[in-house]
C-alpha cells in the first residue's frame, strides 16, 4: 500500500524541489507545521495585480510534503490568488472527502491522490497550499499588491 504514495513520480519530484530558499524581499511568509510528522515549510510570496509573480520556500519535509511542495513551485508563479486558493481546497477535498483530483493546468497534483488512503499524511501534504494561502491572506490584509488587491 505505501509503495502507492512513494511511487516512483512522488520521489522524482521530493527530490527535484525548484524555487528552494527564501526571498530577499517577500510581500509576505508563512510558515506551516505538521505536529504528526515534523515537517515545516516556510514560502515567501510576491503577488503584483492578484498573481504570484515571485516565489520561494524552505522546505525541512517528508517526502510527501517535498513533492507538494515540488509541484506548487511548479505552478505558484503566475497563479492568481483565487486559483491558488481554489487549488488547496480542490487537494483538501480529493485527500479527506474523496473529491475529484485538480484538472486543468493543475492536474499535475493528480500525483498526490493515493494519500487519501493514508490520514496520517494528508497535513504534511497539505502544509505548503496551507502556507501559499496564508501568504496570500496576509497580502490582501495588507492591500500590499503592487496594482490591485488580492482577492480574499
Amino acid at each position: 500500500m505505501l509503495d502507492d504514495i512513494y511511487n516512483a513520480r512522488i520521489l522524482a519530484l521530493a527530490a527535484d524541489i525548484p524555487h528552494l530558499g527564501r526571498l530577499p524581499s517577500p510581500q509576505a511568509s508563512a510558515s506551516k507545521h505538521s505536529k504528526l510528522c515534523g515537517s515545516t515549510i516556510t514560502v515567501d510570496l510576491v503577488a503584483e495585480g492578484g498573481t504570484v509573480t515571485d516565489f520561494a520556500h524552505d522546505v525541512k519535509a517528508c517526502a510527501l510534503g517535498q513533492a507538494a511542495s515540488s509541484l506548487m513551485a511548479r505552478h505558484v508563479v503566475g497563479a492568481s490568488a483565487e486559483e491558488l486558493r481554489s487549488l488547496r481546497e480542490t487537494v483538501r477535498r480529493m485527500l479527506k472527502e474523496n473529491g475529484p483530483a485538480p484538472e486543468g493546468k493543475f492536474a499535475d497534483f493528480a500525483v498526490l491522490e493515493p494519500v487519501r488512503d493514508f490520514k496520517a499524511r494528508h497535513a504534511s501534504t497539505l502544509l505548503t497550499f496551507d502556507a501559499v494561502v496564508d501568504a496570500l491572506d496576509q497580502i490582501a490584509a495588507k492591500g500590499e499588491t503592487k496594482g490591485e488587491a488580492v482577492p480574499a
